[in-house]
């Protein structure tokens, strides 16, 4: 069964300052949504899935902080490695990105926070997507369908948009996953409606002995998950999309509320407590 947040193993610890890294590619993929291939340097620390960057553009006064990424793919070469993230515009510093040209310099700080834990005997891996939750989420199917080659569990994604416009990420998590399920709000492509209806019909369909839901998106469609969660005991973890400052939890800019062992509750940083938190452990309501 997948492990909750507070099992989670240690991943080794994040670079002491940011590295500096030539952009190799930065294309668009969709409208207002890029990937972004950056290159490091040999000594690079490997991420593992559910981690993320704090990524800045080189030379800028502003904006003075970096902004956090999730690790889309990540491949190590003879001479140093290639990491891609994706990101959709948001704000000053994705749009910021989204100029970049290929060979500008960016600073990145990473890898940082906790990871996705599949354990050997989940045999069904469930992932929910929505926007671009899909990058965490890309990177986990990658690592199970590589890691595991002896017994690789079944991996169903779900993958939510608004509209097919805005579908980003099909084509790899459609090579490393069993079966990909699509749901656009506007109905222009595959279900018509939100990820989590498709998800509650299926969910008759799981063992909870031996499966586990890891999911990022909206803050919406992850609550929705924890109404649903009520009536089942399926694990299901979470890479929680919280606005970061530092990455390093000094600031405490990303606290959110967890349930804790007295009935009350306390405050988890996202950016090291997580991003991956177990979903029963998370307060919705305040």
């Amino acid at each position: 069964m997948g492990k909750s947040g507070s099992e989670r193993m240690p991943c080794g610890e994040p670079y002491r300052s940011a590295v500096s890294c030539r952009v190799m590619e930065n294309r668009r993929v969709a409208e207002g949504y890029f990937i972004m291939s950056l290159g490091l340097p040999a000594a690079c620390d490997t991420p593992l899935p559910g981690q993320f960057v704090m990524l800045r553009a080189k030379g800028v006064q502003a904006p003075l902080l970096g902004r956090p990424l999730s690790v889309y793919a990540f491949k190590r070469g003879e001479k140093g490695a290639t990491l891609e993230v994706l990101y959709k515009v948001a704000g000053t510093g994705t749009l910021l990105f989204s100029g970049l040209p290929d060979g500008g310099d960016v600073e990145v700080l990473g890898p940082l926070g906790g990871r996705f834990e599949i354990s050997p005997g989940v045999k069904n891996v469930i992932l929910v997507a929505g926007g671009v939750g899909v990058a965490p989420l890309s990177f986990l199917a990658s690592h199970c369908r590589g890691d595991r080659a002896d017994a690789r569990p079944r991996i169903t994604c779900y993958v939510g948009a608004g509209s097919a416009d805005a579908l980003v990420g099909l084509d790899r998590l459609e090579a490393s996953c069993s079966d990909v399920r699509i749901c656009t709000d506007d109905g222009s492509c595959g279900h018509h409606g939100l990820v989590t209806d498709l998800l509650e019909k299926d969910f008759n369909l799981l063992d909870s002995r031996d499966s586990v839901i890891c999911a990022c998106g909206p803050s919406a469609m992850l609550k929705r998950m924890a109404e649903l969660l009520e009536k089942h005991t399926v694990a299901c973890q979470i890479s929680m999309e919280e606005r970061m400052a530092c990455g390093l939890g000094a600031c405490l800019g990303c606290a959110v509320a967890v349930k804790a062992g007295d009935g009350g509750f306390r405050y988890r940083r996202v950016c090291k407590d997580g991003p991956i938190f177990d979903l029963r452990e998370l307060i919705w309501e305040r």
